[in-house]
């Protein structure tokens, strides 16, 4: 019989899905808005985020750093320097008013279940690095994925021009440096709660397009300038908001800005965000021509001038098929049977893609809610989730070091 594990080990096992929700309980207390959950890039928030987490890194045993982007990123170390690296990430920014978990719970995971391996003494023949990429949502430059994308290398001189950080192009890594990427994030959808499961591995990341639309017309009085002769920049946007719900994609417009925004007063310039998503490429752009076809319509007959600026376009990106296969048959181990689910929603995995083959693990959520402060997830799918994912790191461990 086997020596039984030491006291700090037994600690670290027993506790480790208690200590996530915790980690995140004091996670959700750093935010720039008080009295909701918003981190924005490199605010002050981020900066202590970044600085709570890597104290939890230095206590597991990583390397902890911080690139010219403000990724997070902690280093469990092969015994071999000349390793490839494979990473464990998510992002640790959010939406205004967010939950707690989109995001975060991927982070705190992958550091879990490295802070389980170093304690355990395994050795790996990759390095493993736990990342926390500081911008994902897009909330202060409305362009996604700011952080993996820096350091994917996949960053457009009209990104860059947003950016006010100088230097983040400082955060490029080497493509040949890393053998594969692997993020754990909330499902952000109903079917695991469904079918009542805790995981599901995930196969594909949907495309989305990002879009700003700008009506101009002419401001004028609201009970002199009669119907026919306006030029309202409001009526004009009318017709797209409507047509979003029947493109052919999952299509929203989450943002809405009038001007001058007096009740009496014809609207004279309204600005709008359009966000399209679909598994396939084709079908996404089809349905951003069809609303952009409404949107000219509608500016013609009205007589207001339109801007259509594509502010963001990823393309669908699928999961690599042998990450997936043991992050399926990890799953298989765990709960009664394995499930296979698309995203919808995007992640660093997709932007990471450009670097490395890529998995991701889905976990249950409440009512599949998610961007809402009601955000919730179980203790007990945290603790199956954890063992997928190490699980998932020993398979890869064999698989590149069979000895």
């Amino acid at each position: 019989m086997p020596p039984p594990p030491p006291s700090a080990l037994i600690r670290v096992i027993r506790g480790q899905s208690s200590a996530v929700l915790t980690r995140g309980d004091a996670l959700a207390a750093l935010t720039d808005e008080p009295g909701q959950i918003t981190r924005w890039f490199h605010f002050p928030a981020m900066q202590r985020a970044n600085a709570l987490i890597g104290g939890w890194m230095r206590e597991a045993g990583l390397e902890v750093r911080e690139d010219a982007a403000f990724n997070l990123i902690g280093r469990y170390p092969s015994a071999n320097p000349r390793a490839k690296t494979f990473v464990l990430g998510s992002h640790l920014d959010t939406v205004r008013n967010a939950g707690k978990y989109d995001g975060p719970l991927g982070v705190l995971a992958g550091l879990a279940c490295t802070e389980r391996l170093a304690a355990e003494g395994v050795k790996l023949p990759f390095h493993l690095e736990v990342v926390g990429f500081s911008d994902e949502e897009g909330l202060r430059y409305q362009t996604t994925y700011l952080g993996s994308r820096a350091m994917a290398g996949t960053l457009r001189a009209a990104d860059l021009a947003r950016v006010e950080e100088k230097g983040i192009e400082g955060a490029r890594r080497a493509r040949q440096d890393f053998l594969g990427y692997a993020e754990l994030h909330i499902e952000q959808g109903p079917v695991l709660e469904a079918e009542r499961l805790p995981t599901a591995a995930v196969t594909a990341i949907a495309g989305q397009s990002r879009i700003r639309v700008e009506f101009t017309g002419r401001a004028g009085h609201a009970g002199t300038t009669p119907m026919k002769l306006r030029q309202d920049a409001l009526c004009a946007a009318a017709p797209v908001i409507s047509a979003a719900e029947s493109c052919g994609a999952l299509a929203t417009v989450g943002q809405l800005e009038v001007k001058p925004g007096a009740s009496n007063v014809i609207p004279a310039e309204v600005v709008l965000s359009l966000d399209v998503r679909h598994p396939l490429d084709a079908a996404r752009l089809d349905a951003c021509a069809r609303l952009k076809a409404v949107a000219e319509s509608a500016a013609d007959r009205r007589r207001v001038k339109l801007r259509w600026q594509v502010v963001q376009q990823t393309k669908s990106v699928a999961c690599d098929p042998a990450l997936t296969a043991l992050m399926r048959e990890a799953v298989g181990r765990h709960q009664p049977r394995a499930l296979e689910l698309p995203s919808g929603a995007g992640h660093d995995a997709a932007a990471f893609s450009a670097l490395c083959p890529v998995a991701m693990l889905f976990v249950r959520c409440k009512g599949g809610l998610s961007h809402h402060p009601d955000e919730s997830v179980k203790r007990g799918d945290v603790a199956v989730a954890l063992e997928v994912l190490r699980d998932f790191i020993l398979a890869l461990k064999r698989r590149h070091d069979p000895s």
